[in-house]
């Protein structure tokens, strides 16, 4: 099973940060996705597109969870070469993690 599955995720970005919130379709699906989506496996998936550090954010009270990747857009977003650095690219590499 993939995040995509169960999940769907929103995407912004601040500077030289991306975030990228994930939340379950079904709250009951919400203690597998806090469970077994950890900033290891997040940042295992970004490899090295994210220079600085990911930070998760529970957010419990909306069966969701938020997820920073700080050095992760090259400069930001005006000043990067990459292809949608900071939008829907960042949100599929996340939903094809796989649980």
């Amino acid at each position: 099973m993939k995040v995509r599955d169960i999940a769907y995720a929103r995407c912004g970005d601040k500077g030289d940060s991306n975030n990228i919130c994930v939340f379950v379709y079904d709250p009951e699906h919400y203690p597998l996705l806090a469970e077994r989506l950890t900033v290891a496996r997040v940042g295992a998936a970004f490899g090295g597109l994210v220079a600085g550090d990911v930070v998760r954010y529970d957010i419990p009270s909306n069966h969701g969870l938020n997820f920073v990747l700080t050095g992760s857009l090259r400069g930001g977003v005006s000043m990067s070469l990459r292809t949608d650095p900071h939008g829907k690219a960042y949100a599929s590499l996340l939903l094809g993690i796989e649980l």
